[in-house]
């Protein structure tokens, strides 16, 4: 009886035990039917498939075949609800996947990018890359004409520096030995810095030489103006107006040798210059018209002359022939007594005429092939002019009219500035004034300051009262 109860009590145990194991594994597999790789993707597509059938065969209900659609969906949400009682809130990371404007312009349906793990050789572009520009130097043409021009420019430059070094020395040294003859001092201008003395050089086309040490003078200044070859700008420009260079000699005569008379002579074009320039020429001198007949100098030759008797006595023959002889380097002779340089414009504070000074002006052109020794005997006429203003004498009639004429231009400029030297001499007075009135204040003293105040006020009655004109009445 025993054996036969333990028996059935194994075999109801066994059944029991197999019993259970069915069941889990039916509830496992009803559990995660969802997450199943064909269901969880098939049965919506299924689903849709279905909804989207045939009117009619929708119309008359749903098959009994088919699988129940809501178990699942309630399984599936209680593990949802249980995993989520044991897990926290948390915002979702992928939360920007979901903004449409993070990935604007992007179709992920036609994407075709390679994996991330796969390795793309990245496409090169090579630019074209122009030959070398040896090859074309026709791009450069603009850079080339400016690098010619540079050196062009000095190249220029320093030829042009040497040649007038070359000629202004040329030329002291032609004449160097008739300057010392007749001057004391050659090449020393009193300054002390003056080691060697002789040409200053200026500028690059100007070179200065001051002789002193001779009677009937002060001293006398030598100019060489030569053409600016240093300059390819002005060199280029002096051949559409071509240019000589030029030495200018300004001899400043000592007061009383010469007598009072102005005079210039030169070549017509340079004497309506200086007529236009010079103050002592444009108040004293007229142009003399034909003076080829009346004075016999050159044709081509103008002459500004005061006083007509001292013009013949120093266009006389001898001075006549040099200007025949030597008429292309010969450009003007200018004598004054009343030489106070360029005209200056009127200023109102202007009420004293200029300082004048007796000079004795000449302008040579130096030849073009450097030849100095046809220029020297210039150097002597100058002399001679010299010696001659020291010994010419006016007559009474001469001198009587350059006076005349000093005293015309004397009233001109008085009239000119009576105006400001009434205003000059009103303000004097008033400062006069001003200065008394500072005095008597200061002095503290109130009778002198009431004596000072009636005095004031009697000359302003005075002033401001009407004037009478009075008549002068003969008696019967």
């Amino acid at each position: 009886m025993r054996p036969v109860f333990a028996l059935l009590l194994l075999a109801l145990l066994c059944f029991a035990s197999t019993k259970s194991e069915s069941d889990f594994e039916e509830d496992d597999s009803d559990d995660f039917a969802e997450f199943d790789d064909g269901n969880f993707y098939a049965e919506p597509a299924a689903k849709n498939a279905d909804s989207f059938s045939g009117g009619a065969g929708s119309s008359h209900g749903e098959s009994r075949d088919d699988p129940p659609a809501k178990e699942p969906r309630k399984k599936a949400q209680d593990v949802e609800s249980e995993e989520e009682d044991g897990l926290v809130e948390d915002d979702d990371e992928f939360e920007h996947f979901q903004d449409e404007e993070e990935f604007e312009g992007y179709d992920g349906g036609d994407s075709k990018d390679p994996p991330i793990d796969q390795k793309v050789e990245p496409k090169l572009n090579i630019p074209n890359i122009p030959m070398h520009f040896r090859t074309h130097w026709d791009s450069y043409w603009m850079e080339m004409l400016m690098v010619a021009g540079l050196l062009a420019y000095f190249a220029n430059f320093f030829a042009g520096k040497a040649k007038n070094a070359r000629l202004a020395q040329l030329w002291f040294s032609t004449h160097r030995a008739l300057l010392d003859e007749n001057f004391a001092l050659v090449g020393d201008d009193g300054k002390a810095e003056n080691e060697n003395p002789g040409l200053i050089k200026e500028s690059e086309s100007l070179y200065t030489l001051w002789c002193s040490g001779r009677t009937c003078c002060e001293g006398m200044l030598v100019e060489l103006k030569m053409i600016k070859r240093q300059d390819l700008v002005s060199l280029v420009a002096g051949l559409m107006r071509p240019q000589l260079d030029q030495a200018h000699i300004k001899i400043e005569l000592t007061r009383g040798v010469m007598d009072a008379f102005v005079f210039a002579v030169g070549s017509k074009k340079t004497i309506t210059k200086v007529f236009k320039e010079y103050t002592d020429l444009s108040k004293f001198c007229s142009l003399v018209g034909k003076p080829e007949d009346r004075y016999n100098v050159p044709t081509g030759f103008g002459v500004l002359s005061e006083i007509p008797e001292a013009t013949s006595a120093i266009l006389e023959s001898r001075i006549i022939t040099a200007l025949n002889k030597y008429q292309s380097y010969i450009d003007y002779l200018h004598i004054s007594d009343q030489f106070s340089g360029p005209i200056q414009q009127e200023e109102g504070g202007t009420l004293k005429q200029p300082e004048t000074k007796a000079v004795l002006l000449a302008g040579f052109n130096l030849p073009k092939h450097a030849e100095m020794e046809t220029i020297k005997p210039l150097l002597l006429l100058i002399f001679y002019l010299m010696e001659r203003l020291k010994t010419y004498r006016m007559s009474k009639e001469g001198k009587a009219k350059s006076d005349k004429n000093r005293q015309r231009v004397e009233e001109e400029f008085l009239k000119s500035t009576h105006a400001a030297r009434a205003e000059a001499a009103a303000q004097r007075r008033e400062d006069k004034r001003k200065q008394e009135k500072e005095r008597i204040l200061a002095d503290e003293d109130p009778e002198k300051q009431r004596r000072w105040e009636a005095k004031e006020q009697k000359r302003q009655a005075k002033r401001n009262a009407p004037k009478m004109k009075r008549l002068a009445v003969k008696s019967l």
